[in-house]
C-alpha cells in the first residue's frame, strides 16, 4: 500500500514536460514497476502472479470488457449530467495540438501508465481482502465487497486532478467504469485482461478526441 501511494505521488509530481522526449515515459515506468516490486517482496519474490498468458481469447475478453466499460460509463455520464456538470478529460487539450512524434510518445506513456493504474488498483483490492479475512475473520464475500469498495474509491480519487476535482463525476462515472474493469480481473484472474480493456477504453476516447481535432472539416 505504501508503494502504491508513493508510485502515484511520483507520477502526480512528474508532469510530462519535466521529462523531454523519450524520458517522458520514465514516471509511468516507475508508477508501474514500484508497486510490482513491493508485491514481489511480499510474495516470495514472484511479482508476476497477477499476469497470465495473453492470447487471442484473453484479447477478446479485453475487447468485450472494454465495450462494457464504455457502455457503463456512458450510461452513468448521461445520468450524472442531468443534475451535475461534467468536466472533459484534461488530455483533450494536449491531443488537440500534439504532433506525430509526441503522439507516439503519448501512446507509449499511456500504455505503460494504464497498466500501472490496474496494478495500483488491484493490489489494494487484494490487500484489503487479505486483511479482512486474516485479521477480522470476515467471509470471502464480505472481504471482497470491502476490497472492491476501497479500490474503487481509490481509483476514483486518483482521477480527481484529471477531471478538475469533480467529485461527483469521479465517483459516479469513473467509479462505474472501475467496477467493470475490476469485474474483468475478478472474472479472469488475469491483470492482462483488465489492463487490455483499460487501454482499449482510454485509447478509444483518445482516438475520437485526436480525430476531432485533426481531421479536415467535412470528413
Amino acid at each position: 500500500m505504501a508503494a502504491t501511494m508513493t508510485a502515484f505521488t511520483i507520477l502526480s509530481l512528474s508532469p510530462p514536460w519535466m521529462f523531454p522526449g523519450v524520458l517522458s515515459i520514465l514516471p509511468a515506468i516507475v508508477f508501474t514497476l514500484l508497486p510490482l516490486a513491493a508485491f514481489a517482496a511480499v510474495s516470495n519474490g514472484d511479482g508476476t502472479t497477477l499476469f497470465k498468458p495473453y492470447g487471442l481469447k484473453a484479447f477478446g475478453q479485453s475487447v468485450l470488457f472494454a465495450a462494457a466499460t464504455i457502455a457503463a460509463s456512458l450510461a452513468a455520464a448521461l445520468v450524472v449530467r442531468t443534475f451535475a456538470p461534467l468536466q472533459p478529460n484534461s488530455f483533450a487539450d494536449v491531443l488537440a495540438t500534439i504532433g506525430t512524434l509526441d503522439l507516439i510518445l503519448f501512446l507509449v506513456r499511456t500504455f505503460i501508465q494504464l497498466i500501472g493504474e490496474e496494478v495500483v488498483t488491484v493490489l489494494p483490492l487484494l490487500a484489503v481482502v487479505s486483511v479482512c479475512r486474516a485479521r477480522f475473520g470476515l467471509s470471502h464475500r464480505a472481504s471482497l465487497a470491502a476490497g472492491v469498495a476501497v479500490s474503487t474509491a481509490w481509483f476514483a480519487a486518483m482521477h480527481l486532478p484529471t477531471y478538475d476535482w469533480n467529485i461527483v463525476q469521479c465517483v459516479a462515472v469513473i467509479g462505474t467504469a472501475r467496477l467493470v474493469l475490476t469485474w474483468s480481473y475478478l472474472r479472469t484472474g488475469n491483470l492482462c485482461v483488465s489492463a487490455g480493456a483499460h487501454i482499449i477504453n482510454d485509447w478509444s476516447i483518445f482516438a475520437v478526441t485526436y480525430a476531432g481535432s485533426h481531421l479536415p472539416v467535412g470528413i
